[in-house]
Parts: C-alpha cells; sequence; structure tokens
C-alpha cells in the first residue's frame, strides 16, 4: 500500500512540475530567453518515464511482497523537501529545459549557494534511493547509469550557455 501512495505522489508531484516548467518557460521566453539542448530533452523525458514504468514492473510483478526499507523512507522524504528549496530558490528561472536568459544574474542562494546542479543532485538520488526504497534492485542500477549519462550530455551544454550569456562564471567564481 505505501508504495502505491508513494509510486502516485511522485508521478503528482513531477506533473505538477512540468506544468512549473512550463509557466516558467512561458515567463523567461516573455523577457527574451531561450532554449538549449533541445535535442537531447525527449531522451530525457523517454528515461523518466521509463524509469517509472520499470520501477512499476519491478515492484508489481517480480516482488512477492513490499516492504519498504524505512530508513531510505527518511531519505527520500529529506530528499523531497531539498527539491522544493531548489525551486523555490530558482523561482521562475527553474525549468525541465534548459532556458537560457541572456545578462541574467545567475541564482546563487538557497542550495545553489553551496552546490552549482543542488536539482541534478536531488534527481540522482532520487533514482537510486525510490528503487532501493522498494528493493527495486535492477531499475536502480540501470538507471542510475543512465542518469550519469544524460547528466554528462546536459549539464555541459548548460554550463556553456550558461557561461556565454550571464554572469555564470563570475557567479560561480570559475571560468
Amino acid at each position: 500500500m505505501i508504495f502505491y501512495f508513494i509510486f502516485v505522489f511522485v508521478i503528482i508531484q513531477r506533473l505538477v512540475e512540468l506544468l512549473i516548467a512550463k509557466r516558467n518557460e512561458k515567463l523567461m521566453r516573455a523577457k527574451g530567453a531561450y532554449e538549449v539542448g533541445a535535442s537531447h530533452y525527449p531522451f530525457m523525458i523517454a528515461l523518466h518515464v521509463s524509469f517509472f514504468i520499470s520501477l512499476l514492473i519491478e515492484v508489481l510483478y517480480f516482488k512477492s511482497m513490499v516492504v519498504p526499507f524505512y530508513e531510505l523512507l527518511v531519505v527520500f522524504v529529506l530528499l523531497q523537501l531539498f527539491r522544493i528549496w531548489c525551486l523555490v530558490s530558482l523561482g521562475m528561472y527553474w525549468n525541465t529545459k534548459i532556458i537560457i536568459l541572456p545578462g541574467a544574474n545567475v541564482v546563487v542562494k538557497g542550495p545553489y549557494s553551496y552546490i552549482r546542479h543542488p536539482n541534478y543532485l536531488v534527481v540522482c538520488l532520487e533514482i537510486l534511493v525510490l528503487p532501493l526504497l522498494f528493493h527495486a534492485y535492477v531499475t536502480a542500477l540501470i538507471f542510475t547509469i543512465l542518469n550519469f549519462l544524460m547528466l554528462a550530455v546536459r549539464i555541459p551544454i548548460e554550463e556553456k550557455a550558461l557561461k556565454e550569456v550571464t554572469d555564470y562564471a563570475t557567479s560561480m567564481k570559475r571560468t
């Protein structure tokens, strides 16, 4: 029963985030922003949708009992709080796409004052923790690897675009 609750919660959370991202994209585009790295975005969507399908199949069809690791449930809840902190800190700049606003000041508050890409860290940990919570080891392994490969493409594209048209290099105190 707890699996269904958490699974539905995360799906609803992701759908709400897509609505927020769409709203933020409209706000940013109205200010002159544009998208970069669009070619990998469908693959990222496919990765995340496949992750949830794999999780559902592995938990429901390959396990006789769905008894969570309660310690990981605490970690999962903390990750959700961290996720919200990331989204709130970025405000209208948060998006699932790479939307660049030339001349913008890069956000360096909240978790972004400590880590360059805290939201990606949250996603990496969720892709690991959520399956492990319900003993879905195959999903955890495969999608952790696939997500790292996706981020190996995405993060350099994002950082290059930010360095070209914002104060990113100065804000991050790196060149």
